[in-house]
């Protein structure tokens, strides 16, 4: 209860501290997630049309597509981030291109399986009702495959807010640099005061996130 009360205080006297690691974490969440989001539902979309044209599970063009990104998920996030500092440096895109990358895999899964699971029977009903190929992919298919696509929505969101605690390691800051200090300074305080914001976040995006999915479900 010591420790809470010293955390309490840390953050208290130093608000602004807090407030701009909190800000620098969010654009470290949000903006990979932003990127991987576009990428990885277009080709997942992608992949799920060239399984389709082939009538079979899993097309070969997708298997190639799916294995390769899988396999960073087997890279550790932070040998990620280092991976691209070469190119980048020390920055905040270097850190936003490792987490984008970490972000991939589990959208573009989710986004393949979704939009190929959708039964053939009911696309074709679309199609024979008259709809547009884009009234065909909003009206029917989106509906359909978004709360699998969700789901790996929310596995990427959680696996992104918890990695960019390492971004402070080549000083992109967020609240990993709170977490990084108390260790450093082997004070616990400090660290809780970067460590529970992170675990606040987390839980708030698997709640809104599941939230989301059971809607979509009933």
């Amino acid at each position: 209860m010591d420790i809470l009360i010293e955390a309490y205080h840390y953050a208290f006297a130093h608000q602004e501290q807090l407030r701009i690691a909190l800000q620098q974490h969010l654009l470290l969440v949000l903006v990979p997630l932003t990127i991987a989001g576009l990428f990885a539902g277009s080709l997942g979309w992608q992949c799920a049309r060239w399984s389709r044209q082939q009538r079979q599970r899993t097309s070969l063009y997708a298997i190639v597509v799916l294995n390769l990104f899988n396999g960073l998920r087997v890279i550790p996030s932070l040998a990620i981030l280092f991976l691209v500092i070469p190119t980048l440096g020390l920055t905040f895109q270097a850190a936003a291109l490792a987490l984008s990358l970490l972000a991939i895999p589990p959208i573009l899964l989710a986004t393949e399986v979704g939009f190929r699971t959708v039964p053939a029977a009911i696309r074709e009903a679309g199609l024979a009702m008259g709809m547009t190929p884009w009234q065909l992919f909003l009206q029917v298919e989106m509906p359909l495959a978004l709360p699998i696509v969700l789901a790996g929505v929310k596995t990427a969101t959680l696996e992104v807010i918890a990695s960019a605690t390492l971004a402070a390691f080549i000083g992109a800051g967020g609240l990993g640099s709170l977490i990084s200090l108390g260790f450093a300074l082997n004070n616990t305080a400090i660290l809780l005061v970067g460590a529970i914001p992170v675990t606040l976040l987390a839980l708030g995006a698997e709640g809104l996130l599941s939230g989301l999915e059971r809607a979509l479900l009933s």
